[in-house]
């Protein structure tokens, strides 16, 4: 299809032209990724000229800059609302829920997130996003060490552990979307919490191939 044969153009203003630019790009870098989207396609969808594109965005990277700077703000945002109170257990808890349903409500933004560009955004890299969440979750986590005697200092591993686990979690329920979110992230708090609630002091790993003898 030619940009002749797209849609007529809407008469929009400049701030309503970038919102639906960034709209169609999210939606066609979650579908094709960033590497087989063009511009030529975001243009044709979005009914304007490729010009339009670069006027507004520079460029297929800078579009997809900001896309992804979005999406990272709004996990984030999301993270940082669900941790208003509560026990340890509960701000766990509440994590845990508030990144499914930002799977669940936000897929598009998720799969963007997710897939491998050579584009950094002004926020980095998802790898990056989930080292912040993580460093909100050491501050639970390092109360939680302090009051039961352990290694404050470890927290912070601790929480690279948790993050991960709903992470790789998150990615394989994007796709499986079973069983309900709320049953998701009561397992994996199950699986996490109480883990941490039988941590040993001090382990030590049983096997003594493992520690290279």
């Amino acid at each position: 299809m030619s940009e002749s044969d797209a849609a007529p153009r809407v008469r929009m203003t400049g701030k309503q032209r970038r919102e639906q630019l960034l709209d169609v790009g999210r939606s066609l870098f979650a579908e094709k990724g960033f590497q087989a989207t063009s511009i030529e396609e975001i243009a044709l969808r979005a009914s304007v000229s490729k010009p339009v594109v670069y006027e507004h965005f520079g460029g297929k990277e800078g579009l997809y800059a900001v896309v992804v700077d979005r999406e990272m703000q709004s996990l984030m945002n999301r993270i940082g609302s669900s941790l208003t109170g509560g026990g340890a257990r509960e701000l766990v808890e509440a994590a845990a829920l508030a990144f499914l349903s930002y799977i669940e409500e936000e897929t598009d933004g998720f799969r963007v997130l997710t897939r491998d560009s050579p584009v950094v955004s002004g926020s980095g890299t998802f790898s990056t996003l989930l080292n912040d969440i993580a460093g909100q979750v050491e501050h639970i986590l390092s109360e939680e060490f302090a009051r039961q005697g352990f290694q404050v200092e470890l927290a912070g591993m601790y929480a690279q552990m948790l993050v991960g686990m709903v992470a790789l979690t998150g990615q394989w329920w994007l796709e499986a979307r079973q069983p309900p979110r709320e049953v998701v992230a009561a397992h994996l708090v199950n699986l996490g919490w109480n883990g941490l609630h039988r941590l040993q002091a001090d382990p030590k790993l049983r096997t003594a191939i493992a520690l290279g003898d």
